[in-house]
């Protein structure tokens, strides 16, 4: 009787701890895949659940932009780039960035070497698979950057809407492909194409990367102390969620896994994945690089006659949350 009534009190506990949670919806800018690790990693270890928070993580995929997802009402926060976020707020769109755990951009070039590419200065004439939907904004400011025409011809280049593959690379429909360094760049390898017949830029060694995988929300939501509170429970949870991610990568990758109802990821490319992410995160605790920031308007601004941004963005990153974050126990 003693046990039955103990069980029965336990259940009463939980029911009220799982009520009195703070509800939170993630949207992720892609699929359930080891870019995210640290979110699934905290709601699978209960790092959100002390935090006092039910959160709720929404896979992206194709057809999902997260700007209309949070602008529509349908998420608190969204995983989003820096070029994307800060395009959306110069047309109207609010979003502040509220912290920054990946500290480096994986964002990279991979070009086949038997096209005779070997150097940003052989792109003249070449034809070039490139993401849209956003992350098209880094490419086009660097081809500025080159002084190389997006339009075609002799002295241009030729760009190839890419599909999230790397069929064009395979397949010789373009020279040079778009790859993330934790993905895509691992689907070509695995493809047949070993590393020395492939020249890779790499963003961050061109000058031209721009910060990617912030958390944001909007300024309506930041007027709230409530929300705000919310915020720095959710990034310090999220940030501990990371860093298990970091010391346990192959478990961090089994969550993952068992995350993806698609079934469409591998073990083998997810352990891969949460390995090379890992190194974009870099042991960050969330808050945002002011220069970093700075730096990536600056690329934006840099498109010549036809920037990706035209103004310096104001109120567009904040450190409220991050400052919160690190007052709590």
């Amino acid at each position: 009787m003693r046990r039955l009534m103990s069980a029965g009190l336990f259940a009463l506990l939980a029911s009220s701890a799982a009520h009195a949670a703070d509800p939170l919806t993630l949207q992720l800018k892609w699929v359930t895949q080891g870019q995210f690790a640290g979110y699934y990693v905290a709601k699978e270890k209960g790092f959100y659940d002390e935090a006092g928070l039910d959160v709720t993580i929404k896979p992206g995929g194709p057809d999902v932009a997260p700007e209309q997802v949070i602008a529509g009402g349908g998420a608190d926060v969204i995983v989003d780039w820096m070029p994307a976020a800060l395009a959306a707020r110069e047309k109207g769109l609010p979003l502040v960035n509220i912290a920054q755990p990946f500290k480096a951009s994986g964002m990279e070039l991979t070009c086949r070497k038997d096209t005779g590419i070997a150097a940003p200065a052989d792109f003249k004439g070449k034809t070039l698979g490139v993401w849209f939907s956003g992350n098209e904004y880094p490419f086009l400011s660097w081809m500025s950057k080159l002084k190389l025409s997006t339009q075609g011809g002799a002295d241009g280049v030729t760009v190839v809407k890419q599909g999230f593959n790397v069929d064009p690379l395979i397949q010789k429909q373009a020279d040079c492909i778009s790859t993330m360094t934790y993905n895509e760049y691992w689907q070509v390898i695995d493809a047949g194409i070993p590393a020395d017949q492939l020249t890779v830029f790499k963003y961050e060694d061109q000058g031209v990367a721009t910060l990617e995988d912030g958390l944001y929300t909007t300024e309506a939501k930041l007027a709230d102390p409530a929300m705000v509170d919310k915020l720095a429970r959710f990034v310090k949870a999220s940030m501990k969620g990371w860093a298990y991610a970091a010391e346990h990568p192959d478990e961090a990758a089994e969550i993952v896994l068992d995350n993806d109802s698609t079934g469409a990821q591998t073990e083998s490319h997810q352990k891969r994945m949460v390995s090379e992410v890992n190194k974009l995160v870099g042991g960050s605790d969330g808050t945002l690089d002011v220069k970093a920031a700075e730096n990536t308007v600056a690329v934006l601004m840099g498109g010549g006659s036809d920037p990706v941004i035209t103004k310096k963005p104001e109120g567009a990153w904040t450190s409220a949350v991050t400052d919160k974050m690190k007052t709590l126990k």
